[in-house]
């Protein structure tokens, strides 16, 4: 197994020395993670309202059958049959239990749904960030493309000032990067 742990851990490497000198690939994987998480907690809320529904629908079956047998108790207390009445009263007092669990279930989905609620929104938000940072890094590059190129206007820039300028613009792109990982990993 070394030799496979040796030979993950440099592609590893490798494949973070890659993401560093191409920020943008690593903005455009950050990108892909959000859209699937997105995507993957828009499932989660349409299963959730699903089951909430369906315990809300067990719950009113079972508020239904607690009327039932409570009407029957009285006709069994009216009757003078304490024995049909004991019975009826033993079965609402079961429903009874089996309803205020499923209103606890209810009540948990419906806590779930509405952290599922918030990460989307959550995920909404670094998105947009992380959508225009890609287009600030866009805009970057073309203007550095741009700027390879030259122009025909006699300046008296120099392009020994290019290296400082495409070191800074890395710089500032990566403290950006920064920012959205440590936003992402709140």
């Amino acid at each position: 197994m070394g030799l496979f742990d040796d030979l993950n851990q440099f592609l590893e490497e490798r494949l973070d020395e890659f993401i560093r000198n191409n920020p943008h690939l690593e903005l455009q994987a950050i990108e892909e993670q959000l859209r699937e998480q997105e995507q993957d907690t828009k499932k989660l809320i349409t299963k959730l309202q699903s089951e909430e529904k369906s315990l809300q629908g067990q719950i009113l079956e079972i508020a239904n059958n607690i009327q039932i047998w409570h009407n029957r108790i009285s006709k069994a207390e009216a009757a003078k049959r304490p024995d049909l009445a004991d019975a009826a009263k033993a079965r609402e007092a079961e429903l009874l239990r089996q309803g205020n669990q499923v209103w606890g279930q209810m009540e948990g989905v419906k806590q779930r749904l509405v952290k599922a609620q918030e990460l989307l929104q959550q995920v909404q938000e670094k998105s947009k960030e992380v959508k225009k940072s890609t287009q600030v890094n866009t805009s970057q590059t073309s203007n550095t493309v741009g700027w390879d190129r030259g122009t025909n206007s006699s300046s008296s820039y120099s392009r020994s000032a290019d290296p400082l300028d495409a070191e800074f613009q890395k710089w500032e792109l990566d403290e950006e990067l920064e920012q959205i990982r440590n936003n992402l990993n709140k």
